[in-house]
């Protein structure tokens, strides 16, 4: 299983939809997608099945800096939280 990205716009955000499953090795691409960006950005993470810790990390940094995460599976919403501490 790898992470698929699709991006699309809705109003005046970018809403790029992660599915399957993240690691760190796509935190570097998506650093880039998000870098080439100049709308407000949108993770919506309804499919997004696994994480592995630096996923989760780089998804903590990120709505840290301003991006609204959508439907994040309360797994990673919980384990975001321990990050925190």
């Amino acid at each position: 299983m790898t992470l698929r990205i699709e991006r699309s716009t809705r109003q005046r955000f970018t809403v790029f939809t992660l599915s399957g499953r993240m690691q760190a090795e796509q935190v570097a691409e998506l650093k880039e997608l998000f870098d080439r960006d100049y709308r407000h950005i949108v993770l919506e993470l309804r499919d997004l099945r696994l994480a592995d810790r630096d996923a989760v990390i780089f998804l903590r940094g990120c709505e840290a800096e301003g991006m609204k995460l959508e439907n994040c599976p309360a797994y990673i919403r919980e384990w975001m939280d321990r990050e925190k501490g």
